[in-house]
């Protein structure tokens, strides 16, 4: 029985090795390959070809892949010190974005694509920054963008590789310059903050300047409409007072009119007698006494002439 049992297991274990082979060739030989990859093949070590994405069968022994991913993915540098073109040390760290445009140049012109960017992107930056001032750095990040990303897209295009963007995340400028650049901050808000209340006391003037002038306007507009007022209200009185001289002296008139002439010939006639009856030497006699007289003897002509007609009827 013993003996039974282990012609049994020794039939069981070559048939386990033969499963594990075939599966493990299955798994090499056949590959499946996401949308985002692809396969170069190199076949007894010269380039066959760039397959995927979908299944796709490996010859074992014979060709060998290589899989690269065509996503677009990121270098993260680490903080470089760099020398500026007037002597200042910086640190720099920045991020490379980067994707494979030909698989083929990717495994074939360069060893390790990622490690190669990696210390392309590090020494152009130290050769962008040397060409530039500590300002113009500071001030100017997305110019020594454009121009790390051109550069380096020189350098990586013979290796497959795009550069799309490069993003400077971070600048260290040296301790001097960043207490430096504290006092400036510090001065320019100082500035501003004078310039704002230099501005705004100019205004407050100029409000109280034009509110003043406003007020006068309008107390020199209320004096003449005071004055304008006033003189009308005069013209008015005077010409209401005219305007009763005239009435009064028109009735005087009409009512003179009316008066006979042979009542002011009386008139003058009794003024007379009175001036004879007084006691003085001197007689006062009216320029319109000639006047009078023919008019008086207009009169009594008038009246015998009216009595003759009467009587002869």
């Amino acid at each position: 029985m013993e003996f039974e049992g282990l012609a049994g297991a020794a039939t069981i274990i070559p048939i386990l090795v033969i499963i594990i082979l075939i599966f493990w060739l299955l798994v090499r030989i056949v590959r499946v390959v996401p949308q985002y990859e692809r396969l170069v093949i190199l076949a007894l070590g010269k380039y066959s070809a760039t397959r995927g994405p979908g299944l796709i069968i490996v010859i074992p022994i014979l060709e060998r892949a290589t899989k690269v991913d065509l996503r677009e993915r990121f270098l993260d540098i680490p903080a470089q010190t760099a020398i500026t073109r007037d002597n200042a040390p910086i640190s720099i760290d920045f991020l490379v974005y980067y994707r494979v445009i030909d698989p083929k140049l990717s495994v074939l012109e360069v060893d390790n694509v990622v490690s190669a960017s990696l210390n392309i992107a590090t020494t152009t930056l130290r050769a962008v920054i040397g060409d530039i001032t500590l300002d113009d750095v500071l001030s100017k990040r997305e110019q020594i963008n454009d121009t790390l990303r051109v550069k380096l897209d020189e350098v990586t295009e013979r290796w497959g590789l795009k550069i799309t963007s490069v993003e400077i995340r971070e600048i260290e400028p040296p301790r001097a310059v960043q207490e430096a650049m504290n006092r400036q901050m510090s001065a320019e808000r100082e500035r501003r903050a004078q310039v704002l209340r230099a501005d705004g006391e100019r205004e407050a003037a100029i409000s109280v300047a034009e509110g003043e002038k406003q007020a006068a306007i309008l107390r020199a507009e209320g004096a003449k409409e005071s004055v304008l007022l006033e003189a009308a209200g005069e013209k008015e009185a005077q010409l209401l007072k005219a305007e009763g001289y005239a009435r009064a002296l028109s009735a005087i008139h009409r009512q003179a009119r009316r008066l006979e002439a042979n009542s002011m010939a009386l008139q003058y006639l009794e003024t007379l007698k009175e001036i004879g009856a007084s006691e003085s030497t001197k007689f006062v006699l009216p320029m319109e006494l000639t006047a009078i007289a023919q008019q008086l003897s207009g009169t009594l002509q008038d009246r015998f002439s009216n009595g003759q007609k009467d009587a002869a009827e």
